[in-house]
């Protein structure tokens, strides 16, 4: 198309011309893959399973959505993708099938409606997530929706998170009930108010961190009971500080914060983030309260229709999917989306039903759902009939029947097995079989289709992960079956534990048996997984044991779902693991660009900003030089560490008091025009003698060196 950046802010246009850069030096050859495949993922474009086409992610904070924005969604997958919406459980909407060239244009026409793709994948803060129903819930403290906001804006494009180990991800519920699941969140934030002496309301934060899902899942740790609004974030990017410098980053699999935290223990950790507190860019960060405003409902006017067509589909609907909100007389609806995939011109029609009908407020939900706003009593029957038209008036929301799922296969190359085909047997098993389920909140199913948990099993009270059964000569589809995870009733969370490994098309029958030995067993209103830990891992062990007996499969047990072929293993590498590579001279060059960032923003008066890209072409500096000698870089920590031994005491620079004491000083003072000067200069100049050395060492070795390891992504 040709390139409109009006009503595209300053940044975003900034964003999308580095991109159309970056694509050309690596179509030509000047950007190798490896480093390319890393700036694209930090700008929402991801490989695909399928060759030659990305899966593009949007990063919407906690889900907010305007019609208009909906709209212009939906025109972009039907010119660009397949014509499919996906929502996923992060409140995020990712397209699929896109061509790597087509990507700034999509990128402009999202930044004209005031929407972005910037760190929505990489190795950044992902995207904010919340409970949907922030500024509704008549259980909730005060709407947490401005707290997401205002961390967002101040987080994206942030220097701090833009090269770290592995992703950050926040969570904020607007309750006890912790329908954001921050206990499995790096950062984790429940609202709760306080009375000071003169009686005036004081808001604050429980504060948790360190959780995590995947392969080793870990609850996260309380660390304040009530953290003033006003320090939210500054925590948040002290904690920030001491990831990016301790954080694992060669060991993908170690590189979460969660690992972090528990290696150093919560105390150790915490002592870290006050260590940095000093050299923050804001000691408190006042949060505008009114800058995400409770929304308008749409003007009030006669629905056509005032009745449901379908009488007793409605009724249910009403039951599960709709309540009245905290302002009285209003009503939220709930709507199903089966495995979060909405076409295009579904998306539009529901935009028109927002438009006229509720508030212009969509709230994009972690079930890949969504909720609308501000619904009249009148107009429930006409929203319910237009819902059903669409096939989006199932009722049962957030119940055992409404099941989450992850791609899987179908366009993930971390994906072992088929996670949509499974959703949809096992939706059709508890509609036909055990219809009274659309009611039961407190027993959810989720399905991921390999271990890294982008379905989320691990907090499902009964889950399903993607693997494979070894059969001589074969391989056969299977899914680990998880139990016990999940939010109860009061909040908790709890972590599913790995139970029997079957056949894929033998989870039907397993969930079968489950819920008919918790109907034999269970004790009149206990919860599901009250029940699980009381009958105990190998009850339910031995339970499911008949199913995995390997003597008596068919030829159906070695085809997954949806596919018509015998199964094959292919388990791919995510884009977020793999070896790296490039060369020494293209990781100088790395520093170089970080010392130009740091005086860039000299200009703009950063101070902080500035500094943090000084700390950056210190520390990458130093890298180079130590990859030149094979020396391990997988924490900042140790870089710092290892040049002063090779460098320093046994090397040619001369360095006081020491390299660690000249680097950390950006923690020693406030963020000042004096101090930001002095570090630039000191970074600059510590550049330009890693340019010297390493011309010196490029004279003996005869030319430049190419690194293979997974330990350069430090």
């Amino acid at each position: 198309m040709n390139v409109n950046y009006e009503n595209v802010s300053q940044a975003a246009e900034k964003d999308i011309k580095e991109l159309q850069r970056n694509i050309a030096n690596f179509k030509s050859g000047e950007m190798i893959e490896d480093k390319f495949k890393h700036y694209r993922l930090t700008r929402g474009v991801y490989g695909q399973r399928q060759k030659n086409v990305q899966m593009f992610r949007i990063k919407i904070p906690y889900g907010k959505l305007t019609a208009e924005q909906l709209v212009r969604i939906a025109d972009i997958a039907e010119q660009y993708t397949n014509g499919n919406l996906h929502i996923t459980t992060r409140q995020n909407i990712q397209m699929h099938h896109i061509k790597l060239e087509d990507t700034p244009d999509i990128w402009t026409l999202l930044a004209q409606k005031n929407v972005t793709a910037r760190e929505a994948c990489g190795n950044t803060v992902r995207n904010l997530t919340a409970s949907a129903d922030a500024g509704i819930n008549p259980d909730e403290p005060f709407d947490v929706s401005p707290y997401v906001h205002a961390s967002f804006e101040y987080f994206l494009r942030n220097p701090i998170c833009q090269e770290m180990g592995r992703k950050i991800k926040p969570a904020f519920s607007s309750s006890e009930k912790d329908s954001a699941f921050t206990y499995f969140h790096d950062f984790g934030f429940i609202p709760r108010v306080k009375t000071d002496e003169a009686g005036e309301e004081i808001r604050g934060f429980k504060v948790v961190i360190g959780g995590g899902l995947g392969a080793q899942s870990i609850v996260a740790h309380e660390v304040y009971d009530f953290l003033h609004e006003d320090k939210i974030i500054p925590f948040m990017e002290a904690c920030i500080r001491v990831f990016d410098r301790h954080g694992e980053r060669a060991k993908r699999l170690k590189a979460r914060m969660k690992f972090l935290v528990k290696k150093l223990g919560v105390d150790a950790f915490m002592e870290l983030v006050e260590k940095e507190k000093k050299s923050l860019k804001n000691q408190t960060v006042k949060i505008d309260r009114s800058l995400v405003g409770i929304p308008n409902p749409a003007p009030q006017q006669t629905p056509p229709t005032t009745s449901p067509q379908n009488e007793e589909k409605y009724n249910q609907w009403l039951s599960t999917n709709v309540f009245e909100q905290k302002q009285k007389g209003f009503y939220a609806v709930q709507v199903r989306v089966h495995l979060g995939d909405l076409s295009a011109e579904t998306a539009r029609q529901v935009a028109d039903l927002v438009k006229n009908y509720t508030a212009d407020d969509i709230r994009l939900t972690i079930t890949q759902g969504f909720l609308l706003k501000f619904a009249r009593l009148e107009a429930l029957p006409h929203i319910f009939n237009e819902l059903d038209k669409l096939g989006l008036g199932e009722p049962g929301f957030n119940s055992t029947a409404d099941v989450t799922a992850c791609p899987g296969t179908d366009t993930c190359a971390l994906g072992v097995t088929n996670s949509t085909g499974l959703a949809a047997k096992l939706e059709s098993v508890i509609r036909a079989e055990y219809p009274q389920l659309i009611h039961e909140k407190n027993i959810h199913i989720k399905i991921s289709g390999c271990m890294n948990s982008c379905g989320q099993h691990m907090a499902a009270n009964i889950g399903f992960h993607g693997s494979s059964i070894r059969i001589k000569p074969n391989f056969a589809p299977a899914m680990q079956v998880v139990m016990g995870g999940g939010v109860d009733p009061e909040g908790k969370g709890f972590v599913a534990e790995k139970v029997i490994k079957l056949p894929t098309k033998r989870i039907p029958e397993a969930l079968r048996w489950i819920l008919a030995d918790y109907e034999a067993h269970g004790n009149d209103g206990e919860y599901f997984n009250d029940y699980y830990y009381r009958q105990g891992k190998r009850y339910f062990y031995s339970l499911l044991t008949p199913l995995a007996d390997k003597s008596n499969l068919t030829e159906a047990d070695f085809q997954d779902w949806n596919q018509d072929h015998t199964y094959k293993q292919e388990i791919g590498v995510g884009e977020c693991a793999g070896v790296s590579y490039d060369l020494i001279s293209s990781i100088i060059n790395d520093a170089i660009e970080k010392v130009a960032l740091a005086e860039e923003n000299l200009v703009l008066e950063s101070w902080a900003d500035s500094i943090y890209h000084s700390y950056g072409a210190l520390v990458i500096g130093a890298k180079a030089l130590l990859l030149s000698k094979d020396v391990h870089c997988n924490t900042h920590k140790g870089i710092i560490d290892d040049f002063q031994t090779h460098y320093v005491e046994n090397g040619p620079l001369n360095i006081q008091p020491n390299f660690k004491d000249y680097v950390l000083r950006l923690n020693q003072y406030e963020p000042s025009e004096d101090f930001a000067k002095l570090y630039f200069n000191d970074a600059k100049a510590f550049v330009e003698q890693v340019q010297n050395i390493r011309k010196l060492q490029l004279l003996q070795d005869g030319g430049d060196k190419l690194v293979i390891d997974e330990y350069y992504k430090a």
